[in-house]
């Protein structure tokens, strides 16, 4: 492939959102604020009686549930048979644990960890896991093959406000989903987490390529096999998840043309064969676009030229894409109503584009961003409202529809772990040996996607968590 070949089609994901960031007519609506807590009762306020009273009547409880449960194990294990009496001391207490509301693992149904919040701390060697060389990352994001001198981007991890994040367990994740099809649709963030776990899978299992684009360089639509295991990964590269031409055919073109009345064929054809599908999208809508439905423009966003057309910004068709989608797999689009599957709304990536897009020093940051150093946008915090809204509505549905109360859908909220790290994207070493004959006064850079190995493997470290986890999405 020729360097001028790599450049042209590399710019369709990485410079994409740099090109359009200044103009933003995104026609946000106001946020929601956060609930407060529920108010202390008068009488507690005014004396500490109120407390004492609380805290003996809280003691009594506690030694009445002891005594209780006590008596009735004792009963268990003394009259019933050995088996007998611990599955059911089991459950009991399982049904304890539930009950009390403390933080758990979700494997059993208890409370899960908010991985959302929390901060990057320094951990030596964590993000050292594989060679994206050898697990056929794409070319542009092996930063340490393409010469990147400074690797303490891999020495973070991680770590939520009110719990521990588990590092990624190949074996564990490979087992939630034996004998099924894993599929990532949506935009290059979306092909960057599934191409980061494949190489997190084969750093312990035997896998092979199956299909890839003849244009190897494209990377539309990728699928391995996990034979060990029966598993299919694929990944569907769809910016809009919706029929899309113009720029995702021909960088060249001004502007993305867009059809809300028709999902994109490739991975909507497939839909009924998927178990477990991860989708991302959102960086494609801020490049000047023009929406069609039913044959007809009915709006646009950041086009000029266009004066009978209204701009409806980027939030109205990014929430009506994804409804569609979570329609086609959960909802009454649904080929096979009786099958489930979990399906896993990823949140948005921002970019971390602080120059021109081809400046060498736009993202030459090496350490992550301190609490409150950068804050997410506003931008930002509301296609992640959209987001959670849209995967909530989607799970009533699914539990609602007759016969298919099994299927999950959760979100991957990912935004603030991922808008703190600016030193994780691959910047000049999209290419290789960048400044091998000098620095360039110009030079692409990639401050969107991240390096393989990279901060994007927390996003499979909290999707295994997401499905080793029973609970299913009720916000």
């Amino acid at each position: 492939m020729s360097s001028s070949s790599s450049s042209q089609h590399a710019r369709m994901d990485a410079v994409a959102m740099a090109a359009c960031e200044p103009s933003r007519r995104h026609g946000a609506t106001k946020l929601q604020s956060c609930p407060t807590p529920t108010a202390t009762t008068a009488a507690t306020r005014r004396s500490g009686s109120g407390n004492l009273s609380i805290f003996l009547n809280r003691a009594g409880s506690t030694w009445l549930l002891c005594a209780t449960l006590s008596l009735l194990l004792f009963n268990l294990f003394w009259f019933c048979s050995t088996g007998a009496a611990f599955n059911a001391a089991s459950t009991l207490l399982e049904y304890f644990s539930i009950g009390s509301g403390k933080v758990g693992d979700g494997r059993r149904g208890e409370a899960t960890c908010d991985y959302s919040e929390g901060r990057w701390v320094a951990a030596a060697g964590y993000g050292r896991r594989y060679n994206g060389t050898e697990c056929n990352a794409k070319e542009g994001e092996r930063c340490i093959g393409n010469g990147r001198p400074d690797t303490g981007y891999l020495d973070w991890r991680w770590q939520p406000a009110s719990c521990e994040l588990p590092a990624f367990d190949a074996a564990a994740f490979i087992a939630a989903v034996r004998g099924k099809h894993v599929a990532f649709v949506g935009d290059s963030m979306a092909r960057n987490q599934g191409e980061s776990l494949v190489c997190l899978l084969s750093t312990a299992l035997p896998h092979r390529l199956v299909y890839r684009d003849r244009n190897p360089w494209a990377r539309k639509f990728w699928r391995w096999a996990f034979p060990t295991h029966n598993v299919t990964l694929s990944i569907y590269w769809a910016p809009f998840l919706v029929r899309a031409t113009g720029k995702p055919d021909d960088y060249k073109q001004p502007r993305n043309l867009v059809y809300l009345d028709e999902l994109a064929d490739r991975w909507s054809a497939d839909a009924d064969t998927m178990d477990v599908v991860v989708i991302s999208q959102g960086h494609w809508y801020w490049i000047p676009s023009i929406y069609h439905n039913a044959g007809k423009v009915i709006g646009m966003h950041n086009v000029t030229g266009l004066n009978q057309t209204d701009d409806i910004g980027l939030f109205s068709p990014y929430r009506r894409t994804l409804r569609m989608a979570l329609d086609r797999l959960v909802g009454l689009g649904a080929g096979d109503r009786n099958r489930t599957r979990t399906v896993v709304v990823a949140t948005f990536s921002p970019s971390h584009f602080e120059k021109a897009w081809d400046d060498p020093t736009t993202c030459a940051r090496t350490r992550p961003y301190e609490e409150g150093e950068r804050e997410v946008g506003g931008i930002e915090r509301e296609l992640g409202s959209i987001a959670r809204e849209e995967a909530a509505s989607a799970a009533a549905q699914a539990r609602s529809r007759e016969g298919g109360g099994g299927s999950r859908v959760e979100v991957l909220d990912v935004t603030k772990l991922a808008s703190m790290r600016p030193d994780g994207h691959p910047g000049v070493y999209m290419h290789r040996d960048p400044f091998a004959r000098g620095v360039p006064k110009r030079l692409q850079s990639d401050c969107l996607h991240f390096c393989v190995p990279g901060p994007v493997d927390t996003f499979n470290e909290i999707l295994l968590q997401i499905l080793t986890s029973k609970r299913q999405s009720q916000k």
